[in-house]
């Protein structure tokens, strides 16, 4: 909105030219969502207390968790409602990568917050059936990958990069749209497990959006593409924009969900910001780049899926508890230790995986 109004006001004067910077608007994106975050937070949170939306806690977790329960939850909606009211003043309204990501985001957040209106006001333990959760994430993740397809302008749009090795992308064809399904989706869930301590999920979400923010801007110019050796995509710049938007709304959110947490983002914030991540990395074309940087996120649904699959064929646990963050709990590892060294994984995996734009 403010694009489109500094291009109108610059034919009256030039200074106005500034607004079609793109780095410009990143990082007034970033500083936007991270002061609406500031001011939504507190009136959140007494909204939530108010209704009595709280936390309800696992009794055979570990027991420092037990204080933890009516802890608000949901919290996520101010995230979501920062990002998108900062996207819509700052981005190309016209740039349908754009339009995309916001369907993406408020999608998602739809999708958890059944599940969250289920589970702490309606007291269902079970929140939103696991089916049925599963069926609007697919219906929502084949819908925009399909859109992607069809909006493919070259075969470059549509081809497997691999880290490293930048003369080899194979073609996908219709395979791209099972992967980018695949990896909207799992990124969506992978967050979700992510997210079962004070602040363990927000910064790392913080950091990967910032280092995808770096790939769109790279990869919606012409001459860095060309320079990097990583795909040229006409218009995915744009999404520089919406990852700052992710950035400044994540450290609002962090600064009430730190140590102890004031407010948990449920699965509102959970499942639609770690979609977000999955539909830019997709967009970017850097799928295994994402799967670098959000290690974490994969470590936290591999431990699951580890846990769960030994168990039905023994009968025995590998982890104390899963997803891995409470395992490092149960061991002994006070909780601030265990978010601390996980978010410096984080910095060092987003690290490596921005390495890859150079390392050929």
């Amino acid at each position: 909105m403010i694009e489109l109004l500094g291009r109108w006001l610059a034919h009256y004067y030039h200074g106005f030219n500034i607004l079609q910077y793109l780095t410009l608007r990143a990082l007034l994106a970033s500083l936007t969502a991270l002061v609406l975050s500031l001011w939504l937070g507190p009136k959140m949170i007494a909204y939530l207390q108010r209704l009595q939306i709280g936390q309800a806690v696992r009794d055979d977790g570990p027991k420092s968790h037990l204080s933890k329960s009516g802890t608000p939850t949901m919290g996520g909606a101010f995230i979501i409602l920062s990002i998108a009211i900062t996207t819509l003043l700052w981005a190309d309204l016209s740039n349908l990568y754009i339009w995309l990501t916001l369907i993406v985001l408020c999608g998602f957040a739809a999708i958890g917050w059944v599940d969250d209106y289920r589970k702490v006001a309606l007291k269902n333990s079970k929140g939103l059936p696991g089916r049925y959760k599963y069926f609007w994430q697919s219906v929502l993740g084949f819908g925009v990958a399909i859109a992607l397809y069809m909006m493919a302008r070259s075969p470059i749009e549509t081809s497997l990069y691999v880290p490293f090795i930048k003369s080899i992308h194979p073609q996908l064809g219709l395979g791209f749209i099972v992967l980018a399904y695949f990896v909207i989706v799992g990124s969506s869930n992978a967050v979700n497990l992510t997210d079962g301590l004070d602040g363990l999920a927000i910064l790392p979400i913080v950091l990967v959006g910032g280092g995808l923010g770096i790939f769109a801007y790279l990869t919606g110019n012409s001459h860095f593409a060309t320079y990097l050796q990583i795909p040229y995509v006409a218009g995915v710049g744009e999404l520089a924009v919406f990852c700052g938007a992710i950035v400044g709304a994540g450290l609002g959110f962090l600064w009430f969900n730190s140590y102890p947490a004031q407010v948990f983002m449920g699965d509102v914030g959970a499942l639609s910001l770690g979609a977000v991540l999955g539909c830019v990395a997709v967009m970017v074309r850097q799928e295994i780049v994402l799967f670098i940087m959000g290690g974490l996120f994969v470590a936290e649904t591999v431990s699951v899926i580890m846990q769960v699959g030994y168990f039905k064929m023994t009968h025995k646990r590998i982890f104390r508890m899963a997803p891995l963050h409470h395992h490092f709990e149960l061991k002994g590892w006070p909780e601030p230790k265990v978010i601390v060294r996980f978010w410096i994984v984080t910095v060092i995996l987003v690290l490596c995986g921005l390495l890859t734009l150079k390392v050929r």
